[in-house]
């Protein structure tokens, strides 16, 4: 079976995974005195320089969570609860760890703006600048879209923000180990990555701080990570977490161009059917993504259809098998039948060139088939 849905998931990079386990071994708590702590406490410090030095940070800038969710929430609310009110701003793209904490929090009082986006997925910086407020006190607009691959102009966004002083929270966490991603070219205070996105195991995380902002914790314990998030430290997980970015360091540009050149020949092959088109298209795109609607197919029976051959999913994993249609689709101006056709590919670095031009003819025979 030939896996093509490497944006809900991926599997464990082979030297992560003896990292990990090298790493059980060493058991000892982080915030002990003895020995056996203070070789837990190096493994976490050496880790928190690696995953800093892949976002061009300062290892203090790094705390460590259980993932994307959690880095999220962590972001939104511990930097809303600084405040009584106010005024948060995003966009309505969003993955639900973004969308839900917001409207969370406008059940909780503070008044929220969802930016829309355009019909490539794109919102415009100028929609940004008259959405600000007064009492604006964060915006949280994601790097690059899950479902569609679509990338926002981060580093302009961060620019209006950083002029009129007002904190930028982006959830990177499908771009890490697709394209650069550096806190200092993006303008941003914030950064969530979610491990199990780029090779690393589920359940590890982490959230880039800016050195002196101040967000609130969200849970309550020790005063691990800064105080920042409470309880002690899973080292196995964080070592894992950073041997990922140490190889994503050393080994970007080969990816990068292996992922390019893998989502280029099934495009290329699928381009070619009249009935498929690919959504936000004509606009920077991660390297590795496909989001195509196939008019008069339903999305999840065609993926069902395509089980044991080939993974991919219809819309976001998150939302799979609910039938409705992508939040994300529509706000692009798809309509329901459109949204509720549209498949998506997420090619991975474990994809060999053979199992791509055998998924791509399988999957346009389907296709065809379908009528």
């Amino acid at each position: 079976m030939i896996y093509l849905d490497y944006n809900a998931t991926t599997p464990i990079e082979p030297r992560v995974k003896e990292e990990m386990i090298r790493i059980l071994d060493e058991f000892g708590n982080p915030s002990s005195a003895h020995k056996f702590g203070r070789k837990a406490r190096q493994l976490v410090e050496e880790s928190r320089y690696k995953v800093a030095k892949l976002l061009g940070a300062q290892p203090q800038e790094i705390v460590f969570t259980s993932g994307g969710t959690e880095s999220n929430n962590l972001a939104i609310f511990g930097r809303a609860l600084c405040f009584e009110r106010g005024h948060i701003i995003t966009s309505c793209i969003e993955h639900p760890a973004t969308l839900n904490p917001c409207r969370q929090l406008q059940r909780m009082g503070y008044d929220v703006t969802y930016l829309p986006v355009n019909s490539q997925g794109v919102l415009d910086p100028d929609d940004l600048r008259r959405a600000i407020r007064k009492d604006t006190i964060l915006v949280s607009i994601m790097h690059s879209n899950n479902e569609t691959g679509v990338l926002q102009p981060i580093k302009e966004i961060g620019e209006i923000l950083r002029e009129r002083e007002i904190p930028f929270h982006t959830d990177c966490a499908q771009s890490i180990g697709k394209i650069p991603v550096s806190v200092s070219e993006l303008n941003v205070t914030m950064v969530s990555l979610a491990g199990h996105k780029f090779y690393a195991p589920k359940g590890i995380g982490a959230l880039y701080v800016k050195e002196g902002f101040i967000i609130k914790p969200i849970m309550f314990g020790g005063g691990h990570e800064r105080g920042f998030r409470p309880g002690t430290e899973n080292v196995p997980y964080i070592a894992a977490f950073a041997k990922a970015c140490e190889i994503i360091n050393c080994e970007f540009d080969e990816i990068e161009k292996h992922l390019r050149a893998i989502t280029d020949i099934i495009w290329e092959r699928l381009s070619r059917i009249e009935r498929v088109k690919l959504n936000g298209q004509g606009t920077p795109r991660l390297p590795n993504t496909l989001n195509i609607s196939i008019s008069d197919i339903k999305a999840e029976q065609f993926v069902k259809r395509l089980d044991g051959r080939i993974a991919i999913s219809a819309g976001s994993a998150c939302h799979s098998g609910v039938e409705k249609p992508s939040h994300v689709l529509v706000a692009m101006g798809l309509t329901e039948k459109e949204a509720l056709s549209s498949i998506r590919i997420s090619t991975g670095k474990f994809n060999t060139v053979e199992e791509i031009k055998e998924a791509s003819e399988i999957i346009e025979e389907e296709i065809k088939n379908s009528f």
